[in-house]
């Protein structure tokens, strides 16, 4: 499948959620909560969902039929997440429930496969590692698939994302992502954000310009509030999550330019275990054919763009 690179369409609006707060400050506080504990934070299917507008999925005992034997016996899949990456997972109200998109998601791929969820928070660069010793059986936390970590797991493509830089409203440090040289600017450790902005930086003193200066963060959460405070002048993320933070923050921010480098995010399924891979492919196809897909991005107004017509195990993320 050709991806499609270089994605200009402007930020989608990013709807309001009826569990999450209205403002930015509250989803923060609630992140660091426990984003990195790597404590169980799940609790069975439909948790870190609002029962009222998830959508009903029933069991497809053919698709059941391919998860492999140990975990049709356990009944449960263990997700490891990183819930400070709001809209696409972050914790609710409560402070323990994980909530968010890719949450929805694959809860209706797990019901197609006859299997609960328990989600567990951990940090973002722990996670592919936490699936490959069997710590979890699935990585979902808006993994952008590229060749390194299909190298180091199976990736399972459900939905399309490019990053997108936000800053302080009015940028009063007048960033210009293509020209940022000399600026402070937050990033996610280990995210896809980080290997672009240090290209950016580089590329400023092989000009003769004076560097980034960048600010790897454990949580999302902690880059935008850097953001917020003036710490830092600007940001880049995930598309949907720089708009959300732009929403959420009720005027003190806004987003810069457009998205670019649209790749798909993958669910992670260990390297050697190719079978539950198939099995979670066939479950995400099986919610885009019936119409499940579409019904739960729609709900967080995604279903505008970035949406794939079919799931792949590591697909070409060439071209």
């Amino acid at each position: 499948m050709a991806v499609l690179k270089h994605l200009t369409a402007p930020a989608a609006r990013i709807g309001r959620v009826p569990y999450a707060a209205g403002a930015l400050a509250a989803v923060l506080a609630l992140s660091a909560c426990g984003g990195g504990g790597g404590d169980d934070q799940g609790g069975g299917q439909g948790s870190g969902t609002d029962p009222a507008s998830t959508p009903s999925v029933q069991a497809d005992p053919e698709l059941a039929k391919m998860v492999p034997q140990e975990i049709r016996d356990q009944g449960t899949l263990k997700v490891g997440t990183d819930s400070t990456y709001a809209p696409a997972e972050y914790l609710s109200t409560d402070g323990t429930t994980v909530v968010g998109f890719d949450v929805e998601l694959f809860n209706a791929v797990a019901a197609k496969l006859d299997l609960e969820t328990d989600w567990q928070s951990s940090t973002f660069g722990t996670i592919v590692e936490g699936v490959g010793s069997g710590k979890y059986d699935v990585g979902v936390s808006s993994f952008t698939i590229n060749e390194e970590r299909m190298q180091q797991a199976n990736m399972v493509s459900y939905y399309t994302v490019g990053t997108q830089w936000f800053t302080a409203k009015g940028n009063p440090a007048d960033v210009d992502p293509d020209s940022a040289c000399g600026k402070n600017i937050a990033v996610q450790a280990n995210t896809v954000q980080v290997e672009d902005i240090e290209a950016r930086s580089q590329e400023c003193v092989d000009n003769g310009d004076p560097k980034i200066n960048i600010s790897k963060f454990k949580g999302q959460d902690q880059a935008t509030e850097s953001i917020i405070s003036g710490r830092n002048d600007a940001g880049l993320a995930d598309m949907p999550v720089a708009v959300y933070a732009v929403e959420q923050t009720e005027g003190k921010l806004q987003t810069l330019g457009k998205q670019y480098e649209a790749a798909p995010y993958g669910a992670v399924v260990a390297k050697d275990n190719t079978e539950l891979a198939e099995a979670v492919s066939a479950g995400y196809q099986s919610i885009m054919d019936d119409g499940t897909y579409t019904e739960i991005l729609a709900k967080w107004e995604l279903d505008g763009q970035g949406t794939l017509a079919e799931s792949e195990v590591n697909p070409s993320v060439e071209g």
